[in-house]
């Protein structure tokens, strides 16, 4: 008899993921160092075919050091680079940026050949719960750029934007995002959760906020936009949802 083991939040995050993998460049894949085999997410491979890889060996320092650098081979000869992570202290984070560069070097000299230079990469952060998606994204990205209405009770937004469009994607905590079409009085609200991990899509021409609805904890939010903020230009427009 076969066994699956396949909760219902990674069905619906691989579906997810199915849907919003055409958006980006880089796929960012955590694994427990100790366990790398076993704490993938085995579809992975074949929802990041043809898209830039990074895997990130996290927890390292709980590991062998010797099999840490056995798994960074291993990717290797698969053609992924791989680095050991301690998100924690944030020990290898500094690494990143330049596996990043290298990760998505054709796509960037593609861009160079169409006039485009310094355009960001767009990434994707994937791995199975409890490998440390949330803490590594606070220690790369910064607590203050991967925390959106973070404290309890608190509502950030309330804006809109011309052009820009964006997706927002809660990691930990519990909220809701709102958003309704400007000249429109009917707002759309969706509940959202780290347990559950989706995204939400923001569209031009919707004021918007988002809300955390516990009374204790924090919200993390990882935010992407489809364009960089221009402090001269900055398309944001004050309006209450």
């Amino acid at each position: 008899m076969d066994y699956h083991w396949y909760p219902g939040h990674m069905t619906k995050a691989v579906r997810q993921m199915k849907e919003d993998i055409k958006l980006i460049d880089l796929v960012i894949e955590l694994l427990d160092a100790r366990i790398p085999l076993s704490s993938r997410n085995p579809d992975i491979d074949d929802l990041g075919k043809n898209k830039a890889r990074l895997v990130l060996l996290n927890k390292s320092d709980l590991a062998d050091e010797t099999d840490n650098n056995k798994w960074i081979q291993y990717f290797k000869d698969k053609g992924i680079i791989a680095l050991k992570i301690n998100s924690k202290n944030k020990q290898g984070i500094k690494e990143i940026n330049n596996a990043v560069q290298i990760a998505c070097k054709e796509k960037i000299e593609r861009d160079k050949k169409r006039g485009i230079i310094n355009r960001p990469v767009r990434a994707m952060v994937v791995g199975i719960p409890n490998v440390g998606k949330s803490t590594f994204i606070n220690a790369y990205a910064g607590r203050a750029a991967a925390k959106t209405g973070n404290k309890p009770g608190v509502t950030k937004g309330n804006h809109w934007h011309n052009s820009k469009w964006e997706l927002f994607i809660v990691v930990s905590g519990h909220g809701v995002i709102e958003q309704r079409k400007i000249g429109s009085d009917e707002v759309l609200r969706f509940e959202v959760s780290g347990e559950k991990i989706e995204s939400v899509h923001i569209l031009p021409g919707y004021t918007h906020n988002i809300i955390n609805l516990s009374d204790k904890d924090d919200l993390v939010t990882v935010m992407w936009a489809n364009e960089c903020f221009d402090p001269d230009k900055p398309d944001t427009y004050s309006e209450k949802v």
